[in-house]
Parts: C-alpha cells; structure tokens; sequence
C-alpha cells in the first residue's frame, strides 16, 4: 500500500487490498472510497471484498467507480456530495491512485487556481497538468486558445516497443521532443521469466523502474490512454487528460486474457498451476519443478497469436530436463496440450526439437485447447479439434505450467485505430498504419504476421523511428521491416536451438553458421540468451545502440534538415 497525501483530509492510493485497509485504518483515515470498476484485472480484489474489510477495521466504504476516461460533471458532482458526507481524512483509490486524484482535483477547480490543484497532485506524485485547460475552465479562466501539450514524437506504451523507439529517434534527432505515456512505475525484461522459472535467473534480475530505463530527454506522462482521436491528433487519458502530436507511436502490448480459462484467475499460483508468463508465479514454476517427483505434469499452449511462441514448450523442456538431471523424470508424465496442429511454426526448426520430445519421453496432444481447470480436484478440460468434430477431455494433473489465450488491450480494440480482430491496424513492411499517416505502430499490440517477441521489436523499433522523423519531414516512409523475430529455444540447461526467421518462416540467421548454427541446440546460443541479451535489451535497445537491427533503407536514410 502507497498513500499518497494530496490534502490534509485526502488522499489517494494504487488498489488496496483488503490486508490494506486494516493498516488504512490505524494510519487513520474514517473513509475508504473504490474509484475503480470491478473485474479490470484478474487479480483485483472485488469491492465488496474491500467493504467487508473495512467494516471489520471500523472503517466507512463508499463505491463509486469510475471508467478509464470518464469524467464528467455528473461524475464530479457525485464525487462531490460523496465526499461532503464522509468522515475525514478520506483515501481513495483505483488502479494507480490518478482517477482518484483527479476527482479531487477537479472538484476542487471550481474553489482553488489550477497551479494550487496541479502543485498539490504533483507532490502527491500524480502528473495532472493535461488537465490544466478543464481547470481553467471551471475556474474561470478565458480559455478559448488553450490547447493541449503537444509533442514531436508521442508514444504509447512504456514497454520494450516505446522505450527503444524513443531512444531510436532521438539518436538521430536529439532535440525532438518526445513523451511516453505508460502507467506503470516498474518495467520488465519478459524474456527473462523463462529462466526465472529454470531456477537460472532471479526475478529482480528482469525488472527495472521505469524511470531507470527512459532515455534521456523524455517526458513520461504517467498515466493510461483511454481514448484516441487522430483525425484531432490527439490522445486522452484515463484522468480526462489531452496530449496531442505530431507523430503518434502506439505499442501497447497485448492482454493475456486468464479469464477466458473457466477456474484459472482463481487457482494461479497454488494447487500446482503456474506460468512463467506473469512476473510473479515465474518463481512458482520453479518451486513446482523442484516439488515434483512423480504424476503428471501438463504444459498449454492457447490458439495463436501469443507474445513468444516458443515459451510454452521451453518450460517443458527446462522442466524435463530437471526431471531427467535429478533422476525422477521416469515416474513422470509429461504432456504438452497445443490447442495448434504443430510443434512449432517454422518446420526447419522442428526435428531438433522433436529430439528432445524424445529425449523426456513428453506426448504431445495437438488440438487440445484449454477451457478450465479445476484447481481443487486438479482436473484441467480441454476441448479436442478433430475436423468439423469438437469434443471435450478432462485430464487429471499434479503439475501444470499454463500459457493464457491473447488479444489486443479493450481501449485498442475500442479504437479508430484497431483492425476488425482488436490489433492497431499498420503496413507490415513501415509499420505505418493503414489509415492514419501520422500513426505508427509496433510490438505485440499490433497485427504484422510476425512472431511478438522481443527480437522482433528490436528491429521494428529503428523501422519505426525513421520511418516517423520522414512524415514529420512530410516524405514518405523509407525504412522497412522484413518480420525478423527469433525465439531461444531453451531444449535444456546449457543449451538453445536459436530459431530466427522472418515473414514466411524464411530463415535469418544473425551469425556464420559455423559461429551458431541456429538448427542445432548450441552451447553458444545459451550464452547468449543468458549472458549477451540482457545488457544487449538494457543498454543497447534502450540507449539507441541498434546492434544487428539496422533498419533497411528501402530508398535513402533520413536526416534532419
């Protein structure tokens, strides 16, 4: 729990838990308000959890929940009388504490002057200033030329596409003014949580701040995008916020939707299920790994697309090869349910890994898509494809390593911006949407057919910021993007079958054969993922050091004029 005092008898919060209201409650606060929606993350505590809470510490509740974005005078008037009839001090909060303090700030615009409102907010650690043309407004102020903070070069998503656009761009034009909106205060190297789960890394080993890994000269806009208007040339925010631009750069990622799995947000993390796809249970799996002796272990893998395809089928591999190391792999059965038909999507690859199918004796069961789980029984249900024939099977399990289906993030898919599947809509060759010419986008969030790793958006990120600086210059795109994306594939501690391929599945290897020949497992591959590739995505992506990942010029290289 982080409270955030903003006045003497207010203050806002990140979502509590219920544990965090009894600690609200000795720190003295008398009323609790939830600003935040239920069911928008899987892990939220519900509001009525919240509410039992607080009766039980003696605490008032109050539930008004507000919608990413949504902030209108009714809603204020409503937070308004909300609060007059509490008892004070008053903490409030949502999903980052920012609609809460944004409530407050503009309920407040009507009695305080906006510096008053913005310098009580940005001590608090809450970025507010896109409201200041609101404030103005409610306060009095003559605002018919006001218009929102504007940037060069306005990106969306604070993640590895964002970060190492951003650092791209101002390489080549270090006075371009740039920002990156991005709620989140922590930043993730997701390649890593593959080896979390091995026991080979630690998992603070594959996180950062998020201020740590911003280049120099960008502003971070701390906040969520709820809305895109690119006909204006501008975003808004969840807090009701404007940010316009010159070139918009959208990379969001996408949603693991654990939801779709019936039983699966509920027994994550314990009763045996686990997946390396989230920073928190990737330790788990290796807890599990470690615990397991005998019965049967299941790996998943959900209908395509999925961020790093191979991930699924490296937790078995990492998995088995312990069984094998430590001697119990022969009292365990181990089974890989691939709702697809193929071990993995480019063939050429495909008998080495066969190899190690072999090697840990694992079944491999195509067409079996994951629909529940049963934590308590530990029963998981599958839906077989057979042709036109769909039936369901229940297999029992003592150990089971999940990867959740994937779409594109619910402010994308509610946008101009989203193809008719939910994924920003952009060329797959200059990665310049479809529509808007001022728009691009890359990474996992977008629809190119490419694999979403982060191989990928190390080399669609230089793409994108030349392609970028040349509309700003009114040309046209010049760089271009051949679907490069390599997956590690982790057969076994100590070694990876390094699978680098482009669209079409054509094979592109990085190196000579004969210094990594990417169709066998290699030792060489494995110090690379483990020892080159960290530092390679922390100080060479995010630092504008394009190793390996020049953009292909499709006409001549851009330069600023």
């Amino acid at each position: 729990m982080e409270i955030k005092p903003i006045a003497p008898s207010f203050a806002a919060s990140p979502q509590l838990s219920p544990a965090d209201v009894a600690r609200a409650a000795e720190a003295g606060y008398k009323t609790i308000i939830c600003n935040r929606p239920d069911g928008e993350a899987d892990d939220q505590p519900t509001a009525a959890e919240i509410s039992a809470a607080a009766r039980a510490a003696g605490v008032d509740f109050r539930y008004l929940p507000i919608k990413p974005g949504v902030v209108t005078d009714d809603i204020l008037t409503a937070f308004e009388d909300t609060i007059k009839s509490c008892k004070a001090p008053i903490l409030a909060y949502c999903r980052t504490g920012t609609r809460s303090a944004t409530l407050w700030a503009m309920a407040r615009s009507k009695l305080l002057s906006p510096d008053a409102i913005l310098a009580a907010t940005g001590s608090a650690g809450y970025d507010l200033g896109g409201l200041r043309p609101r404030m103005e407004e409610r306060f009095g102020v003559d605002t018919g030329s006001i218009k929102p903070e504007s940037f060069d070069l306005l990106i969306v998503g604070g993640g590895a596409g964002g970060v190492a656009t951003a650092a791209s761009a101002l390489k080549r034009r270090p006075d371009l003014r740039v920002a990156i909106i991005e709620p989140r205060e922590d930043h993730y190297y997701q390649p890593g949580w593959t080896l979390v789960g091995a026991g080979v890394f630690n998992r603070a080993q594959t996180t950062r701040k998020m201020h740590e890994v911003l280049p120099d000269g960008v502003k971070w806009i701390r906040g969520a995008v709820a809305g895109f208007y690119p006909d204006q040339d501008e975003v808004t925010l969840e807090n009701g916020a404007r940010y316009g631009y010159g070139v918009l750069v959208v990379s969001p990622g996408l949603k693991l939707n654990w939801e779709a799995i019936e039983g699966l947000p509920e027994t994550l993390g314990k009763n045996g299920v686990t997946s390396n796809y989230r920073f928190d249970l990737a330790p788990y799996t290796y807890e599990l790994v470690q615990a397991t002796r005998k019965g049967k272990a299941i790996f998943t893998q959900p209908p395509m697309p999925i961020k790093c395809a191979g991930a699924p089928q490296k937790a078995m591999y990492l998995s088995s090869d312990y069984w094998l190391r430590t001697g119990v792999l022969k009292d365990i059965d181990v089974d890989f349910c691939n709702a697809g038909g193929v071990l993995f999507g480019v063939a050429d690859y495909v008998p080495a890994l066969m190899e190690y199918v072999k090697r840990y004796d694992a079944s491999l069961s195509f067409f079996h898509n994951l629909i529940k789980v049963d934590g308590d029984t530990k029963i998981a249900t599958f839906e077989v494809t057979d042709g036109d024939t769909k039936t369901t099977v229940e297999k029992p399990f003592d150990m089971m390593h999940v990867c959740p289906p994937q779409t594109g993030l619910d402010f994308i898919k509610a946008s101009p911006l989203a193809d008719a599947a939910g994924w920003v809509d952009v060329d797959q060759h200059s990665l310049q949407h479809k529509t808007y010419a001022n728009v691009f986008g890359l990474g996992d969030g977008c629809n190119t057919p490419n694999a979403k790793t982060a191989a990928a958006v190390r080399k669609q990120a230089p793409v994108v910021a030349v392609n970028a600086l040349a509309v700003m210059d009114g040309k046209e795109p010049v760089a271009s993007y051949d679907g490069y994306g390599s997956c590690p594939l982790t057969v076994e501690r100590g070694k990876i079958v390094l699978a680098e391929f482009g669209y079409g599945g054509k094979i592109m290897p990085s190196l000579p054969t004969w210094m990594l020949d990417g169709m066998k497992p290699t030792r060489a591959a494995w110090f690379l993922k483990e020892r080159m590739l960290p530092p390679i995505y922390w100080q060479g992506m995010f630092r504008g050091h394009e190793y390996l990942a020049q953009p292909d010029m499709t006409f001549k290289k851009i330069a600023a004029e």
